[in-house]
């Protein structure tokens, strides 16, 4: 009796005795109890107590008689059976499991290292089905270029801010002003994908290792978004305004820069 038809039943719903009563009448039926014992080789007790349990859910039907024989549905109507029923529950739970999930608060996971933070930013991007929003730099624009290109090709919304002159062939990058590294603290990667996921890492910062967090929590993955967001817009506006921009806040706006942000210029991403 093969050892793979007995786990996929199990797999479905049947016990071992259940899946060997069930394949051992579909060879020989209709069968007594011991004849379905000896074929099966389920002990002739537990044969009767499993067929009694699959006549009670409809899986063999009991032919009168002395003795008692047995048959088995046919195979495709036991499958369309459990396939009505699975669908039926999956329906369901697709339904009722998401109000519990949205009772929860989504946890902010840290992570370290340029390895893990690409690979899973790398893997935000390719479960993307509607929009990824991000901002990088040119030296890590290769790692996530080509899943940034497949989803493209898939019909996502790709949004990107480059920096350091950064280009990515096939994708419109919005190039940001050419801030010098001296008023800078580092390189960073923000990463929206479908505003479900969100992604702010920062790299090259002394000799500090690249760290990350990562979240689904809605109220800061919009937050991460509309940061993206706000820049598309404010390029937007100063690739059409760039002279009167320049006039009034200098040299990539380096003047207002210096009136917000004050002694924390070289902080942070601005």
């Amino acid at each position: 009796m093969s050892e793979n038809l007995i786990d996929k039943l199990k797999e479905l719903g049947f016990n071992t005795y259940e899946a060997k009563v069930y394949l051992a009448l579909l060879k020989h039926h209709p069968a007594t109890g011991y004849e379905i014992s000896k074929e099966s080789g389920v002990p002739q007790a537990r044969a009767y107590d499993t067929l009694k349990a699959l006549e009670s859910s409809n899986v063999v039907v009991a032919i009168g008689g002395k003795p008692v024989t047995y048959m088995p549905i046919r195979p495709d109507e036991l499958l369309d059976r459990w396939e009505r029923s699975f669908k039926g529950s999956i329906g369901y739970l697709r339904e009722a499991l998401p109000s519990l999930a949205d009772e929860t608060v989504e946890p902010v996971i840290n992570m370290r290292g340029e390895e893990s933070i690409f690979k899973h930013a790398t893997e935000m991007i390719r479960n993307a089905q509607q929009s990824v929003f991000v901002e990088l730099w040119q030296v890590d624009s290769e790692r996530l270029a080509q899943p940034l290109r497949e989803a493209q090709a898939r019909g996502v919304d790709v949004k990107v801010v480059g920096y350091d002159n950064c280009q990515i062939e096939g994708i419109e990058v919005y190039p940001h002003s050419e801030i010098e590294h001296s008023v800078m603290s580092g390189r960073w990667l923000i990463l929206s994908a479908d505003s479900r996921e969100g992604l702010v890492s920062t790299v090259g910062i002394g000799d500090r290792p690249p760290q990350a967090v990562v979240t689904r929590n809605p109220g800061i993955v919009l937050v991460i978004k509309e940061l993206v967001v706000h820049n598309l817009f404010l390029l937007e506006v100063q690739r059409n305004l760039l002279p009167e921009i320049e006039r009034l806040y200098g040299r990539n706006m380096l003047l207002l820069r210096r009136k917000i942000l004050g002694a924390e210029l070289g902080v942070g991403a601005h």
